[in-house]
């Protein structure tokens, strides 16, 4: 029988049902938000890429959102602190057309990294984490400097154990630990210049979702050719996608294929 948004709002309904908890469906949008009834603060879910979840993966596709909505909640609903927790604090990476500010209108802390990506900064709380906005900062008298610091120091800290393939020619490696800040780890500057030390083409760099950090050393024009497609099929399926651009890596700086593939000697054409 096919799911509609109907459907899956019954269901969604019966998972969030609580007496602390208000759920609305809002039809022309095809959204559903479950929030607090004391303070208001919640998540609003698309419908049609819930059921499209649930076609692909049933009831596991439905239990892994319960559980990450649930958890959200929980740490909306509890008053989070800087002091004291300098070992949970990581930076995340996320798209350039994220969100600059909180579902509440709070400013969110964060620094320019590329044309495409943001640095934002979390407290790691276990199963999930909270970002750092200017409130929590100003609150506690941390600096936006201090907090970058802190976070990355606790980035280098993080295993960088990664399996690799060989296609055409060139070598791709891959970091996905599943510990929510694979892709931040593009920020580990030691990391880098050793996988620069490392290759023997061009180095390449790809973050397309949060949990997933992909090297690649190029020698030939297959080598991007795979890469692009690669970042298309991570960034379609990862559960937050930052950007489906790759990376070259050249003098200190990450810059997007888009723009040097044009500089590629004549050789390397067909």
């Amino acid at each position: 029988m096919k799911m509609t948004s109907i459907k899956m709002k019954k269901m969604l309904e019966e998972r969030f049902n609580f007496a602390e908890w208000k759920t609305t469906f809002n039809k022309d949008e095809d959204t559903f938000r479950i929030e607090w009834k004391h303070s208001e603060q919640g998540v609003t879910i698309s419908l049609p890429g819930v059921i499209s979840k649930w076609e692909n993966r049933g009831e596991e596709a439905i239990n892994e959102l319960v559980s990450h909505i649930s958890e959200a909640l929980t740490i909306m609903n509890e008053e989070q602190t800087l002091e004291g927790k300098e070992s949970q604090i990581y930076p995340v990476i996320r798209a350039g057309s994220f969100a600059t500010e909180s579902n509440e209108g709070v400013p969110l802390i964060y620094t320019d990294h590329t044309a495409e990506t943001r640095i934002y900064y979390a407290i790691d709380l276990g199963q999930s984490y909270r970002l750092i906005d200017e409130n929590m900062m100003t609150k506690e008298n941390w600096t936006k400097d201090r907090i970058h610091e802190v976070a990355m120091f606790n980035i280098r800290r993080l295993s960088t154990d990664m399996r690799q393939d060989e296609v055409a020619g060139n070598t791709f490696y891959f970091l996905s630990t599943n510990d929510g800040y694979d892709g931040s780890r593009i920020l580990n500057e030691a990391l880098i210049e050793e996988m620069r030390a490392t290759t023997e083409g061009e180095l390449a760099v790809g973050v397309p979702h949060q949990d997933v950090l992909i090297f690649a050393d190029i020698h030939n024009k297959m080598g991007y050719d795979v890469l692009a497609q690669m970042m298309m099929q991570f960034f379609a399926e990862g559960r937050i996608p930052i950007t489906s651009l790759p990376f070259l890596y050249e003098g200190d700086q990450l810059e997007p294929i888009f723009i040097l593939a044009q500089k590629k000697p004549e050789s390397d054409k067909e």
